[in-house]
């Protein structure tokens, strides 16, 4: 019987094979592995198969639910200062205001108010594993809107994978678009067309790995390559996004209850209504105003 982990990505999941399916087995391997007593890797096989990681809501950082602006350093204030002061100068432009401890956005035009809604922010927690660290901050300061963006699909960043890597136990391995990385029983894994999978060892048929699963063989996860079909995420940024440059987006959610909490990873997100209406209304060009 497959075996999996299973890990919410908001309403879609991305799951957490585990080593060498023994759906990709053929009998003889299968019973090698009863004669030896083989075992799945423990840090997979102790969790229970149909468990639900909320992939949110385990970020949550509860001291970030407070509205009462806190700083870690003078110029940190200085700093949120001066972009709200730019961000709340008199202007005629038509702009996006982004207000991240009121986790609230603003589209103003001159004196007017076109529209005001609820956003999740940065969590603010920090990453550190295998030697590198993130911080997920929304950085303050102005950025125009370089391009709208229609079913926009995630390509996940190695945060992600490091993440999932440390929250299961697991090693980290890139999986390059030529790797050839030997696995038990003679199985092979590969890239092929844009596309992980594992080389039999008997027929060397090239057997093509779910997309939608992360790569774990032998306690170690392996992140697949950009622009492969692995590193693909449909619907989690919802129907519409508005590209700030840096990988940094205004974007829609299929999780509306992340609405007004600091949970993202430095992306600005909004409800589908509200998403809607800045796709439709906002130009590209439009300044949007960060503090």
């Amino acid at each position: 019987m497959k075996q999996s982990v299973v890990r919410s990505l908001s309403l879609m999941k991305l799951r957490l094979a585990l080593p060498l399916s023994l759906a990709l087995l053929p009998a003889a391997a299968t019973a090698q592995r009863g004669r030896t007593g083989a075992q799945p890797d423990s840090a997979v096989a102790a969790t229970v198969a149909t468990m639900l990681v909320r992939y949110r809501d385990a970020l949550v950082d509860t001291a970030a639910l407070s509205r009462i602006p806190t700083f870690s350093s003078r110029q940190d204030s200085l700093e949120w200062a001066q972009w709200r002061d730019r961000a709340g100068a008199p202007s005629d432009r038509f702009r996006i205001v982004v207000s991240l401890f009121d986790r609230e956005l603003y589209v103003l035009r001159g004196a007017d108010t076109a529209l005001v809604a609820p956003i999740a922010v940065a969590s603010g927690n920090t990453l550190e594993y295998a030697g590198r660290r993130w911080t997920f901050r929304t950085p303050r300061g102005e950025r125009p809107v370089l391009r709208k963006v229609t079913n926009p699909v995630w390509s996940p960043p190695d945060w992600l994978y490091a993440e999932v890597a440390a929250e299961y136990g697991l090693k980290l391995q890139r999986l390059h678009a030529q790797s050839s990385i030997p696995l038990q029983y003679g199985y092979r894994l590969t890239v092929r067309n844009g596309v992980a999978g594992v080389i039999t060892p008997d027929t060397k048929r090239f057997v093509p790995l779910p997309v939608d699963e992360h790569i774990v063989f032998n306690s170690t996860l392996f992140m697949p390559p950009h622009g492969s079909e692995n590193r693909r995420v449909p619907g989690e940024l919802g129907r519409f996004a508005l590209d700030l440059g840096s990988g940094y987006l205004i974007h829609g959610t299929p999780d509306e209850t992340s609405i007004g909490r600091a949970v993202t990873h430095g992306c600005i997100r909004l409800a589908d209504e509200d998403i809607s209406w800045l796709y439709e209304n906002v130009p590209v060009g439009t300044p949007v105003f960060i503090y």
